[in-house]
């Protein structure tokens, strides 16, 4: 990839994400987006955090950022108040009311939240077409391929017209 194309950052909370991030970054790869994956908390290793956000602001690379942690996320509002980028929060949903440190932010801090990794992987992917357009014909694929087998499943067991 260029040093100017747009780039995928997943920031995971903990190694303990991995699986997650693992479903993120499937859809990515499958649909070429470039991507890393990065482990740092908002509450343990805020500094880490941070410069891992400089090294890829500074850079040239237009940036979407998909945060990845559960039970009290701060990542996500972390990063959202720092950058000036994109940002997905993708938490993993360990026990249900985790989603709303998701949810309810601070004014002015606004990341998206996508609750299915593979949809955050989408949804990034998406954001990133906005700048590719070879991309933009590969998601429109992905999604008339996916349309294309629920026609299908429908097929099977409908045989009359609509």
């Amino acid at each position: 990839m260029s040093d100017t194309s747009p780039l995928v950052v997943i920031l995971m909370g903990s190694g303990a994400d991995r699986d997650h991030c693992a479903k993120i970054a499937a859809v990515l790869a499958k649909l070429g987006v470039d991507h890393v994956q990065r482990i740092g908390s908002a509450h343990k290793t805020p500094e880490h955090v941070l410069a891992i956000i400089e090294h890829y602001e500074s850079g040239p690379r237009p940036i979407v950022w998909v945060t990845i942690a559960g039970r009290s996320n701060a990542l996500s509002a972390f990063v959202d108040a720092k950058v000036s980028s994109p940002v997905i929060s993708c938490p993993p949903l360990s026990m249900p009311e985790d989603v709303w440190s998701s949810l309810r932010m601070p004014s002015d801090v606004a990341p998206l939240v996508v609750l299915d990794p593979a949809n955050a992987g989408l949804a990034a992917a998406k954001i990133v077409a906005l700048y590719d357009s070879e991309l933009s014909q590969r998601v429109a694929a992905h999604k008339a391929g996916e349309a294309a087998k629920v026609t299908a499943a429908d097929a099977e067991i409908h045989h009359d017209s609509p």
